[in-house]
């Protein structure tokens, strides 16, 4: 939770009128500024706040800075009509039982489950389909208040172990232990350090896994990481007698992450310089290491292509590729025979293949078509089989097995409709359900549509378009949320948000916009968006506004954008850009200054989609879109509420904390700036329920009251 104490002068907003709050700013906190100045490509490049960058656990000015806002921020938003409407919905949507896609692994089925309201989802055991379940893991008993998490785990080829990862506090950092499956009982085994790490079990006696070294005292959250290497730990030793498998001194910053395919024969090392999908594989004959060891074949050489693997069967290994074929292929090659060649098994076609598996006999695809997940089966040797029938405008994730499984397991969900999870039978082809969600509201109730319009460069983008069947069936305006990303080669495809549903129960629009930068329409989509490109995606955004309110589906004064990660970039951005056109606006854990990103944490890996801001090219880009450094001083800006987390260490705070002291500052007008930071949340991953209920009323208060919602009121109120 944000601390909840109170300032004096703050305190006198919980009993002021809210017409009064209308016509007055909050009164921020005085934040003390600093000369510095850095000449940059012959610019002066003023950086007043950046004493701000420290981390706020081990700095006490930061600190104090940081809960004289959230005091100013708690004050003001508890007195937001709509506060307490959207924390009892919340809380009304959240609680349904949710499912995880279950894993099988020899006999046994391994799955998550949450009953409704607990802050972590549990992980629960079947030793058969229809055995009853059984805990294994209950998160909720690691720490008092709900942000410890159960990460990631992985069961062993026959099911006997299960190795598993926990998240503190919301870091990246995490912690691998081991457990008995069939006792509960936790192993003496322990890794620390692991980071941005797969768990790869090498039969049933260890594991692969990925660390870098332990950083300086006090510098866990702060500092660079540098010389990611692959390790094997044996069950029943102690990490200090881990052997190193794979690393690359002489290039400390090239991440090393491996998998091991479900033959169990090939551990497959990607490795890459960034967060772009271009991968150098290595591989290890597991079969061959009584003799070879840990010795390592180069399969693709450079950084020039995706390189997935998907899995092997009879020594042929089978990956997703984009080379040559910009929307992905799927391609093979014999490691048996050194003289073997890639092979094209499945070849690109007009939708991107969005990814791949070996289940039973068959070579499971899914694509995307517009953004929405199209699925389908082929033989081996990649002639058509059949495709799986889905329901329309929604996503479709799972479809995971081995060679030999006769079933798998997927989840299916649209913006109206929580993940259903479903068991396919590979023989017959009859999909039955295996859990489904039981609701608190009527999906009926809510149309889903896309829509396509045109961007300032006349590229059609498409939208997705949420909204009450009443208000779509007498095509009403009312006020919009609009949602966009844009980076990363990631795409935005429909899912259930119950921050969103909360905001249609509300009577408001939702609308996702699928711009430039993300991986709907393959590699060529991605590169419009982003290094010298990277204005098409605040084109797209802004478009995509503009056309909302001009067809009516927003009213005049209705439109709040969102977006978090590089998606609140996007939202600092396109604010600076078009104040005019958004009518309020949440960035959330934003990366706002964009010279100086590349300085913490996982910060370097992302000069893929951004660049090198010590290029004096790259640097011209990012200075023009910079959040913190073009806030136009002198204009009116729209409601803006700043979110993070003091321990994100994957856009470290201070990103958000120099972007809010600096819109504090400027003369924006008469509508509030402020900041609203979490403790123990991190970058978003592992945030218990009651955190996400909270944060969630505050969110939607505050962007409604300033989009005009008519937001009911809460039983009792």
């Amino acid at each position: 939770m944000i601390r909840t104490t109170l300032l004096a002068g703050a305190a006198c907003l919980l009993a002021a009128p809210l017409a009064a709050q209308e016509a007055s700013l909050p009164q921020y906190p005085e934040t003390r500024t600093e000369g510095t100045v850095e000449t940059i490509f012959g610019e002066d490049v003023a950086d007043p706040y950046r004493w701000l960058e420290a981390d706020v656990r081990n700095d006490t000015q930061v600190a104090g800075w940081v809960t004289q806002q959230n005091e100013v921020t708690e004050a003001y938003l508890g007195t937001l009509p709509g506060n307490a409407w959207f924390k009892q919905k919340l809380g009304e949507l959240l609680d349904y039982e949710r499912f995880g896609i279950p894993v099988k692994k020899g006999s046994r089925y391994f799955y998550n489950h949450n009953s409704g309201l607990q802050n972590q989802s549990p992980l629960y055991v079947q030793d058969s389909l229809t055995s009853e379940r059984r805990l294994l893991i209950d998160p909720n008993t690691w720490a008092k208040d709900g942000a410890t998490a159960l990460s990631d785990w992985s069961p062993s080829p026959d099911g006997k172990y299960l190795l598993y990862s926990v998240q503190d506090g919301g870091t990246d950092w995490r912690i691998l232990s081991v457990m008995d499956v069939a006792t509960g009982k936790k192993l003496d085994d322990e890794i620390k350090w692991a980071k941005f790490t797969g768990l790869a079990w090498v039969g049933e006696e260890g594991f692969l896994y990925s660390r870098f070294p332990e950083p300086e005292a006090g510098q866990d959250f702060q500092a660079l990481n540098y010389n990611q290497a692959l390790y094997y730990h044996k069950l029943g030793t102690p990490q200090a007698q881990d052997v190193m498998v794979f690393s690359t001194p002489d290039e400390p910053k090239r991440g090393n992450g491996a998998g091991v395919t479900s033959d169990g024969r090939w551990a497959v090392i990607s490795s890459s310089f960034g967060t772009d999908a271009r991968q150098e594989i290595n591989v290890i004959d597991l079969e061959a290491r009584g003799e070879k060891g840990w010795a390592t074949r180069k399969l693709v050489p450079g950084f020039d292509n995706a390189w997935n693997a998907i899995g092997a069967v009879d020594g042929t290994m089978y990956f997703v590729t984009n080379k040559d074929a910009p929307k992905y292929k799927l391609v093979s090659i014999d490691l048996d025979d050194a003289d073997a060649e890639w092979e094209t098994v499945i070849p690109e076609s007009d939708q991107p293949i969005d990814g791949s598996s070996i289940v039973g006999d068959k070579l499971v695809v899914t694509y995307l078509k517009d953004a929405t997940t199209r699925a389908a089966t082929f033989s081996m040797d990649g002639t058509p089989q059949a495709d799986i029938a889905l329901g329309a405008l929604g996503t479709a994730s799972g479809l995971r097995g081995k060679f030999g499984d006769s079933e798998t397991f997927y989840t299916f969900t649209s913006f109206n409709q929580p993940g259903a999870i479903y068991r396919l039978d590979l023989a017959t082809g009859e999909t039955t359900p295996f859990a489904s969600p039981k609701l608190t509201f009527d999906p009926a109730n809510y149309v889903v549509e896309q829509q396509f319009y045109a961007s300032k460069d006349g590229t059609k983008v498409p939208m997705f378009i949420v909204r009450s069947k009443e208000l779509a069936d007498t095509k009403t305006a009312a006020p919009t949320m609009l949602y966009g990303y844009g980076g990363f080669d990631i795409s935005l495809t429909p899912g259930f948000s119950s921050t969103a549903m909360a905001w249609l129960e509300a009577g408001g629009v939702y609308v996702v916009a699928n711009i430039r930068g993300g991986g709907e329409y393959g590699k060529e989509w991605h590169d419009g968006g982003r290094l010298a490109n990277k204005q098409n995606v605040f084109d797209d955004f802004i478009a995509a506004g503009e056309y909302l309110k001009a067809s009516g589906i927003t009213t005049a004064d209705g439109l709040a954008i969102r977006g978090g990660s590089n998606g609140g970039l996007l939202v600092g951005a396109v604010t600076n850009q078009r104040p005019d056109l958004v009518d309020a606006a949440q960035a959330a854990v934003g990366v706002m200054d964009m010279l100086r990103f590349d300085r913490w944490t996982a910060g370097r890996y992302w000069v893929d989609d951004y660049g090198y801001p010590s290029k004096e090219a790259d640097f011209k880009v990012l200075r023009s879109y910079s959040p913190y450094h073009n806030i136009r001083s002198g204009v009116d800006y729209p409601a803006v509420l700043v979110t993070t987390a003091d321990t994100d260490d994957r856009v470290v705070p201070g990103h958000s904390f120099k972007y809010a002291a600096a819109l504090q500052a400027a003369d924006l007008g008469e509508k509030p700036h402020l900041i609203r930071i979490e403790t123990r949340a991190g970058h978003g991953s592992g945030k218990p329920t009651d955190k996400v209920i909270e944060e969630g009323a505050d969110v939607l208060s505050f962007l409604g009251y300033w989009t005009g919602l008519k937001v009911p009121q809460a039983s009792g109120e």
